[in-house]
């Protein structure tokens, strides 16, 4: 004897989805434990069983099974979440849809993309290439998160200042919802005004109203010319008056404003990282700038002289400018090399938003706050500034779960005064769930509430997530 309860209505559970997917599509024991659900989370799941479903058909059976059985489940994208917004409980199905990933249809006339959800980013960031044609939407995690990871967290990235976040991108969608009813709405027109637009509903949902199964996305025409520049700068201020005048000269064809505050550049470029400084080491402010555009060399024209005319303005401290591809890659390289900062000790990640006017105080305030509680903390800090996006890594050097709340608080509690959000783009997961109500009124929280429960009377989609 084990010792342990026998679980008949689990047995059963488990019994009925094996008779349904194939033998790739039910994972169990230590086949589950080994995955993660999160960034860096590998070896943490605890889900009771992980379902990999080949197509919306048995997304469908298996939602029913789960309503009859009145089992809980929790989708999964890519598991590049940083709120804990895919864990499962060891009674909780996860449900990955990882097999989804057929080739992406292009439809290079319309330039529209109807993609599986399982598609990653970086799969459909190619289909997309081959046609001549872009899909914009990125951020470092392209290799491994999903479509339809991107559309339920609403996600953001790099490019938002000129292309939108993902949901400025979806035409239509596939979805099913709790009971397992197709909600299939794959409109491919930009423009479609007839009655409620339902598909917002399911956008930054993190899985809580339906499972996102298939795609209608927007695509653009590939772009000719793509000119960056990694900057210097002494101020802040003189940060501020950079994004005006570069979003005010490129005529829209400013893609990316990428902040970063001395630290983060400092600490990404050190020697040991084995990543080149292309400008001196110890300024308070870096910025990179890309412009993307369709006459390559009139455009470099442009860049070129724009970059003058604000390093004879004194705005600037040092520019590098790229002379290649690669040399842009490099930049990029910068930006994207978050990982190295946890050298620096147990980091928490934010990821907040607010009016870019309150910025220099905010940051300034929180890290008196920490300084004051935590002397030898570390407060790492840049973001997409041109979106109103900050990310603040800190740690105190600690993992003790009361120090966390603490400098949970210090983030948070300030943005409610400055009209902010405790979460810009990475959604709000069981994280931030507590902090909701300094960012939505209790009306708007009690709407949630009203559509969770008319869609998921339940509560079986992955529950407890974003509201109570």
């Amino acid at each position: 004897m084990t010792g342990q309860k026998e679980d008949p209505e689990g047995s059963r559970f488990l019994t009925e989805l094996g008779s349904l997917l194939d033998p790739a599509g039910l994972l169990t024991g230590a086949d589950v434990r080994v995955r993660g659900v999160g960034w860096a989370s590998l070896g943490s799941c605890q889900a009771m069983a992980i379902a990999r479903p080949a197509n919306t058909e048995e997304v469908v059976a298996i939602l029913e099974i789960c309503r009859r059985h009145v089992v809980s489940v929790v989708p999964l994208g890519g598991g590049t979440g940083l709120v804990e917004g895919a864990v499962a409980a060891e009674h909780e199905l996860l449900l990955s849809l990882e097999r989804m990933r057929s080739e992406p249809q292009i439809d290079p006339m319309t330039r529209t993309a109807v993609v599986d959800a399982g598609v990653t980013l970086e799969q459909l960031q190619n289909a997309a290439d081959a046609h001549n044609l872009v899909f914009p939407l990125d951020l470092g995690a392209r290799g491994s998160a999903t479509i339809g990871g991107n559309i339920a967290t609403n996600a953001g990235g790099n490019r938002v200042i000129r292309f939108g976040m993902m949901r400025e991108m979806v035409l239509g969608l596939e979805v099913v919802l709790a009971d397992g009813t197709l909600l299939s709405s794959l409109n491919r027109m930009l423009k479609n005004n007839a009655g409620y637009d339902l598909k917002q509903l399911f956008i930054g949902s993190e899985g809580t109203l339906g499972v996102i199964t298939r795609a209608c996305l927007r695509l653009r025409e590939k772009w000719r010319s793509q000119n960056a520049a990694l900057l210097s700068l002494t101020s802040f201020d003189n940060v501020l008056k950079l994004l005006k005048f570069t979003d005010a000269r490129l005529g829209g064809s400013l893609s990316a404003f990428e902040a970063m505050w001395g630290g983060f550049y400092d600490t990404v470029t050190a020697p040991h990282n084995g990543i080149p400084a292309p400008l001196d080491r110890g300024q308070p402010y870096y910025v990179l700038i890309e412009a993307l555009g369709g006459d390559s060399p009139g455009d470099r024209e442009r860049f070129e002289t724009l970059l003058a005319e604000i390093y004879d303005s004194g705005v600037l401290q040092d520019a590098a400018v790229a002379e290649s591809l690669i040399q842009t890659m490099s930049f990029w390289q910068i930006r994207d090399a978050v990982e190295k900062l946890l050298e620096l000790g147990p980091m928490i990640m934010f990821d907040v938003s607010l009016p870019i006017s309150a910025m220099e105080e905010y940051v300034a305030g929180v890290r008196e706050r920490l300084a004051a509680r935590w002397p030898d903390h570390r407060c790492i800090v840049w973001g997409h500034l041109g979106d109103s996006n900050l990310h603040l890594w800190i740690t105190v050097h600690s993992s003790d779960p009361g120090d966390r709340a603490q400098v949970e608080e210090i983030v948070y509690a300030p943005l409610h005064e400055v009209g902010g959000s405790i979460s810009a783009e990475h959604g709000i997961g069981l994280e931030k769930r507590a902090y909701l109500s300094l960012t939505r009124t209790d009306p708007e929280i009690s709407l949630m509430r009203l559509l969770k429960q008319t869609l998921d009377p339940e509560g079986i989609l992955n529950p407890g997530k974003v509201i109570y």
